[in-house]
Order: C-alpha cells, then sequence, then structure tokens
C-alpha cells in the first residue's frame, strides 16, 4: 500500500514537513485504513523506525523529527478542527543533500508512506 502526502513547508535546515497519510484516503488500490489501525501503524513506526527513505528504496535518507496523530481527543485539545481528525503529520530532517536538492527543486513533492496489510 502507498499512501501520498504533500509537502507543506521545507526549511533550508534540511527539515521537511507536511501530512504523511490520513484515515478514510482511498489509496491507489482502492483501499482505505481505518483511524484506530492507521493510529496504531503511527506509533509502532515512531517506536520501531522513525526512518526516511528516498522512493521506498531502504536506504535511510532522513530521520523523523516530529510526529502527530490527530485523534478526536487532541484536536479538542488543541482546538484543531474536525477535519483533521484522523490526519498524520510528519517533519523529517533530511541528511541527503541530493534528497534535499530534489525536494527542493521540485521533484518530490510529498511524502509516500509504504507498508503491507492483509485484505479482509
Amino acid at each position: 500500500m502507498n499512501l501520498r502526502g504533500k509537502i507543506i513547508k521545507a526549511e533550508d535546515k534540511f527539515l521537511v514537513f507536511g501530512i504523511a497519510s490520513a484515515a478514510g484516503v482511498v489509496d491507489a488500490q482502492g483501499d482505505t485504513i481505518s483511524i484506530d489501525e492507521l493510529e496504531r501503524a503511527v506509533y509502532d513506526y515512531n517506536l520501531r523506525s522513525r526512518a526516511g527513505s528516498e522512493m521506498h528504496n531502504g536506504e535511510r535518507v532522513a530521520d523523523l523529527v516530529e510526529s502527530f496523530f490527530i485523534t478526536k481527543e487532541k484536536a479538542a485539545i488543541f482546538g484543531i478542527s474536525d477535519e483533521h481528525i484522523g490526519k498524520w503529520f510528519v517533519g523529517f530532517k533530511v541528511s541527503s543533500p541530493e534528497v534535499w536538492q530534489a525536494i527542493k527543486n521540485g521533484k518530490y513533492t510529498g511524502f509516500s508512506i509504504g507498508g503491507s496489510g492483509r485484505r479482509e
């Protein structure tokens, strides 16, 4: 499964931010992920990986520095609109100068989340 999220901010500190995924969004294979499943996947990624690769090639080119999954409870506490519930906001520190240039030049305009699952 691959989901794409638009990069919404890139800084000259080699930091890039954006929405990585969202519950209920139909992916390229016609699948969706529930808010509960995405929340579990987000926390698992935060605990086990935090690595970013270029186009899913496995080589680490960035590290997760921010991760915020918006639940109903968090939205209420922080005054976030309900339309953002189920979205996963991330920030990465890019370590590859080549990848950073690709982001700055517009070659990479979003995040792509790879994963696997079992159809039920």
